[in-house]
């Protein structure tokens, strides 16, 4: 079994589908191991999001996640990374295939309802981040 990490957005919890998106996700047979609601500092925002610091879209993407509470998770599941970035759709909802969580949920290329992790390495750093091992149910 593999892990990734899943954001739920501000948008997702503003726009009150986080209980459709969650269910989604444990209809796909992910099991959660970890979750938490947070509402990131621009520090912390900053320092998740570092390696897109030098693209032009960061500071819209920090003020973005800084806005509201979002929600963290740890997702378990056989080749969790990929299953997940599946589930999710691509980043730009107008280009998402139908019947994913971005396709259907979200508004635009920024304020699109989900994060997850982009390679097993990535999963772990970000897993590690938000969560201390002793918070995970293993």
């Amino acid at each position: 079994m593999n892990l990734t990490c899943a954001i739920f957005k501000p948008d997702c919890l503003e726009r009150k589908v986080f209980g459709s998106v969650l269910a989604r996700i444990e209809k796909a047979g992910f099991n959660i191991i970890g979750m938490k609601m947070l509402h990131m500092s621009k520090p912390m925002a900053e320092s998740f999001y570092k390696v897109h610091q030098t693209k032009d879209f960061f500071p819209g993407l920090i003020s973005f996640m800084t806005e509201a509470p979002c929600v963290v998770a740890v997702l378990k599941k056989e080749n969790a990374v990929e299953e997940y970035r599946a589930l999710m759709g691509a980043t730009d909802p107008q280009k998402a295939a139908a019947g994913t969580i971005r396709h259907d949920f979200a508004h635009d290329i920024q304020r699109n309802i989900v994060h997850g992790s982009d390679s097993d390495e990535n999963a772990k750093r970000e897993i590690a981040f938000f969560f201390a091992e002793s918070e995970l149910v293993l």
